[in-house]
This record gives structure tokens, sequence and C-alpha cells, in this order.
């Protein structure tokens, strides 16, 4: 843990107001807040965790106790995203149907403390496994992709039918909305052409499957976002990050976590969210949608579909990161930069798994691109 005050956080609202750029956490501000909800009072040590280049998470210890601050990044905010509010009530929601989530302490809507609404959560001992297998699971490793399918399947069984889950999102058009609302964004999120792009949106828009079902979507499921116990066996503790949770095609969290598990002959993308998986011992991926098939009974054939479209929806999403870096807006990141060729990679699969000739190439430097109205930051 530290108590170093940094470019990302200030030790007053004072101090807050005369740096170039607002911080991620006001040390007094929250102290305060901390003190009033009653989770704990005293001095505040921090330490940013996770993987994350959306939301941002810290480990704050306060009065003896640990705990977990999630918050959006710097204002300002796209509209619709980074909803911390919500995010809380689905964990919420969803912790009272028994699903494993982090218990939820306080939200804070007064975006005065902080910048903007934050909660704060539970911390749970554990591990959580992306390129490397912890010393202590590592005589169970092959159990690791069972235990998060298997919790995929349980997060799908859960009935979205009545209130207050059923108002959490619109499963019907669901795929409809995903294909159309990121096909509009290319264009304000980007400042080059790339042409795969177009021909993937109309090809997943020809192609689109009808959804079988409706349930919850988490949206980001894949292995990083899994909390394990920190013993053998494998044991899941939390599922984290629901920033993106809505109701919808369960077979898109499906497609999303087989095009984020990596395979020893697959390609390298940036949707490559768990390289650990291409160790020895690592289930296959078809032998982990067989055992989803054989949860649910859901019929995963047009799967690749579903794969196509997570590929290509992070291609528009990782395409916006660049842009921001481009921009002078992601200072220090270096992972934007990697996207320059990242996102044509990305394309590049998504085609591959859609059995579409596209061109993934951009076409001219993007730096000389000049930005367009509207351009998402």
């Amino acid at each position: 843990m530290t108590d170093a005050v940094t470019d990302d956080v200030a030790a007053t609202r004072a101090d807050a107001e005369r740096m170039p750029r607002p911080p991620l956490l006001v040390v007094d501000e929250l102290a305060a807040y901390l003190a009033r909800e009653g989770i704990g009072e005293g001095p505040l040590s921090w330490r940013r965790i996770g993987d994350g280049h959306s939301n941002v998470t810290y480990l704050v210890e306060v009065g003896g106790r640990s705990v977990v601050l999630r918050r959006g990044p710097r204002p300002p905010l796209p509209p619709t995203t980074h909803d911390m509010v919500r995010e809380a009530r689905v964990q919420r929601l969803l912790r009272a149907e028994g699903v494993r989530v982090p218990e939820i302490l306080a939200v804070c809507e007064d975006a005065s403390v902080l910048g903007v609404p934050f909660y704060v959560m539970e911390h749970l001992d554990g591990v959580v496994v992306t390129d490397a297998v912890p010393a202590v699971l590592e005589g169970d490793r092959a159990r690791i992709p069972l235990v998060a399918i298997d919790a995929l399947a349980d997060l799908h069984a859960v009935d979205v039918s009545q209130p207050p889950l059923a108002e959490l999102g619109r499963p019907d058009g669901y795929l409809v909305r995903q294909v159309e609302r990121f096909a509009s964004l290319w264009g304000t999120v980007s400042r080059r052409s790339i042409p795969a792009v177009e021909t993937l949106a109309d090809w997943l828009a020809a192609q689109r499957p009808l959804s079988q079902r409706a349930s919850v979507v988490h949206g980001d499921y894949r292995i990083g976002n899994l909390m394990l116990a920190p013993h053998a066996p494998v044991e899941l503790n939390a599922i984290l990050d629901w920033e993106m949770a809505t109701l919808g095609d369960p077979l898109a969290d499906l497609g999303y976590f087989a095009a984020t598990y990596a395979e020893a002959d697959s390609a390298e993308t940036p949707l490559e969210l768990s390289p650990v998986t291409r160790l020895p011992d690592f289930p296959s991926r078809r032998a982990l949608i067989d055992r989803y098939v054989e949860r649910t009974g859901a019929d995963v054939g047009a799967l690749d579909w579903y794969r196509a479209l997570a590929l290509w929806k992070a291609a528009v999403f990782c395409e916006a990161i660049h842009t921001r870096w481009l921009d002078g807006e992601r200072p220090g990141d270096t992972f934007a930069p990697t996207l320059e060729r990242g996102v044509p990679a990305l394309l590049a699969e998504a085609a591959r798994a859609a059995g579409v000739r596209a061109d993934p190439e951009p076409a001219g430097d993007p730096r000389s691109r000049p930005r367009p109205s509207g351009t998402a930051r």
C-alpha cells in the first residue's frame, strides 16, 4: 500500500483545484466520506489495482479495514458510460439472487467528493488470473476455466422475468442494437478508414441469429474478471466488473469469453485477455463451449457470429482508446500505442471468425487526419 500523493491523488480539495488535471482520489474528501458511512476512520493508504482501461479501482485501507473503491475515469465522460451507481445496483440485485459478487458497502452519487460518482465494496482475499498461474493454483490449473464456464452458466440461469431484475435492460432487440450502436460509433471515435469495419458491420447485420432466450449479460466475462479463492482446489470468490451488464442474449457472453480465451495456436489480439490459457493442460475452447452446452442446453451453432461480434466491438472500443492517446488525452499509457496495429489485428480475427474477406489495413496515417466533430473523449 502507499500513502504517497501523486499526479492521480490530491491530499486536499485545495490541492486538487491547483492540479493541471482532476485527480482520481482526493484524500481528505474520501476520508470524511468513509467516516460518515461508518466504513472506517483515520489515515488512509491506497493502491491502484486491476488491469482495466476504462474504470479505475483502488484498494483502500482505513481504520484497520481494507475496502475497494471503484470510480469512472476523469471527466468529461461520454453519456451513458461509467455509471457507477447502476453498476453497484446490478451487483446488489444479483447478490440477492445468489450470484457471487462483492458486497456493496456504500454508493456515493455526490460528484463533489471525487469529481464523479463512485462506490465502495468489500475486499475479498483472492487471486485474479491473467498471464500467469499463481503458485497456489498451479496443480489445479486445468480447473480454472471450468470454474469460469460453470459460473457463466449459473449466471445465465438467473430468472430475469420479474422485477427488479427485469428492469435492468431490454432484451428484445439486443443484438440489433449492439450492431447498430457500434457501427455508428466508428466515425466518432476514429480518424482513420479501415474497410473491414463496414464489411463486418454489414455481415453481422445480415447474418444476425435469433436469440434463443434472455438472461443477464455480463458484457466483459473473462477469466481475468473472476476473483478466485487463494487455495486449491479452484473455487470462485466473485465475478467482478459489472459496468456493461444488462439483459440480452446469453450467447453474447459465451462468444466474448471464447474470443478472450487464448489457445496455443490462436492469433494474438488485444482481446486476448487470458494469455495464461496458452499454457499446457488448459482445456480447449471447444471443450469449454461443450461444457456450457451440457449445463444450459443452448444451441451454439451460430457461436462464430457471436465471437466475430465480440472481436469487432473490441476493435471499435480499442480504436477510441487509440484516438484519445493520439489526442494527448492518455499520457503515459503504454497500451494505447499498441492499438495502431492491434485494432487491425482484431478486425482480421473477426473476419476469420465470420468467414468473410475483409481488408483490416488502415488507409493512410491516422495522425494526418483531422479530428471529426463529436470525437469521444
